[in-house]
């Protein structure tokens, strides 16, 4: 892989100063930039024996990012190439990441894409209600670079523009689940850890598994609002175990998921209010008595950001999760198991100062949920160094009164992650 690296390098150097000079013939606007990134994290504060196979290192690894994009003479059509070739020093192993590859299409209202892509719905700030479409919250919390959080899908959307209304339609044919911390590299909670004899059941490649997804979107009184609607699985997988009270197997499933919401974003009161809501059905579980699969919710947010003097932007977002049937839910729950709140609560703060005519950024994330009494907190300083080359330094800091919530569970894996990028 390493020599790819190389050979890649060597035979587009030569090539972007003629493609700079002008297009090639056939093409219209043909370019290409790329980039070359360290990025390493290693757990902090663990003397721990009992650690993951990964050691102390969640991170460790280079990456060579090409970019390629095109279209033609007479316009309209067109193709985007973003693959990055990487090493992940911790597992040994090298391989090629493709995040976007499709083709596109655009004549007068009609826009067409297909091929792999990253979509990006709905107004939250790393809260995620209408979008549904894969994560990878493993980059998150070992500090990789915020854009590794969207994971890209194979799937084909169609855009139609007017200056009333405007719609995306998305269809994904082939499944693909958020990448969630596993105890390969991290310390995460395991109700079953003594089961070993384990399955993952995905959804088939079938055509009645196709996820569809739908925005219906346009300006209302000067804020941007839309609808949404989905129908295919959740994400995140549920353990099924073959018995409740001694388990030999477990079976990973992805329960069949409708959800509908909206969204409305704009200037008020001197900011930008954001605010969004989204009904999930639980379509295999409506009644709400099976404990192994999430019940139906109502989940909603509102956000708020300003800027109170130059270069230093603040903002708060509260969201919550409502189950449904929740009586049911309480009543079906083996003993022994830890109970979820019907309300979750979830507040955020996030805190952005630029310095030095912008070539320092200072920031903090933080996320605190005061029912699973557990938050999460991330510092940052970014160093823009020359146009071209920045240097990132920042800590995934997670803590909670309960190994049993989202973000406590991870309480013993706080990190201290680095960064460097150079952009060509």
């Amino acid at each position: 892989m390493g020599r790819v690296w190389i050979l890649a390098i060597l035979f587009l150097a030569p090539c972007r100063s003629v493609w700079a000079a002008g297009p090639v013939p056939g093409t219209s606007g043909l370019e290409w930039h790329g980039s070359v990134q360290a990025d390493y994290a290693s757990r902090l504060g663990t003397t721990r024996q009992d650690k993951p196979p990964s050691g102390d290192f969640l991170l460790g690894e280079e990456r060579l990012q090409l970019q390629l994009s095109g279209s033609a003479p007479q316009g309209g059509a067109g193709y985007f190439v973003k693959a990055d070739f990487f090493r992940d020093e911790v597992d040994s192993r090298s391989d090629v990441d493709v995040r976007e590859a499709y083709l596109s299409y655009a004549k007068g209202p009609l826009d067409l894409r297909a091929g792999r892509q990253i979509h990006t719905w709905g107004v939250g700030d790393l809260l995620f209600i209408n979008d549904l479409f894969p994560k990878n919250y493993v980059a998150l919390f070992s500090g990789r670079p915020m854009e590794y959080l969207k994971t890209g899908v194979g799937s084909l959307k169609t855009s139609l523009y007017s200056d009333q209304i405007s719609l995306d339609l998305v269809a994904i044919p082939f499944f693909e689940p958020d990448q969630l911390p596993t105890s390969r590299r991290f310390f995460v909670f395991d109700p079953f850890r003594q089961v070993t004899n384990r399955a993952e059941f995905r959804p088939r490649h079938d055509l009645g598994n196709t996820e569809l997804a739908a925005r219906l979107y346009r300006q209302v009184l000067g804020f941007d609002a839309a609808l949404y609607a989905y129908r295919g699985f959740f994400r995140t997988p549920s353990m099924e175990p073959d018995s409740m009270t001694a388990p030999t197997k477990l079976t990973m499933v992805y329960p069949k998921l409708s959800a509908y919401g909206a969204s409305l974003q704009g200037n008020a009161v001197g900011g930008v209010l954001s605010l969004e809501a989204g009904f999930y059905d639980s379509r295999q579980d409506q009644a709400g008595g099976n404990p192994v699969i999430p019940n139906s919710q109502t989940r909603f947010l509102a956000g708020y950001q300003r800027s109170p003097w130059t270069d230093f932007t603040a903002g708060l977002q509260y969201y919550g999760e409502y189950m449904h049937r929740y009586d049911r839910y309480e009543a079906s729950l083996p003993a022994g198991f830890p109970k979820q709140d019907r309300l979750r609560q979830l507040l955020t703060l996030r805190l952005t100062q630029l310095l030095k005519y912008q070539t320092w950024k200072l920031s903090l994330f933080s996320f605190w949920s005061p029912t699973d009494e557990d938050f999460y907190l991330i510092p940052e300083a970014a160093w823009r160094v020359t146009d071209e080359l920045t240097a990132t330094m920042g800590t995934n800091v997670f803590g909670g009164t309960r190994k049993t919530t989202f973000l406590g569970q991870l309480d013993k894996n706080d990190n201290l992650y680095v960064a460097m990028r150079y952009e060509f």
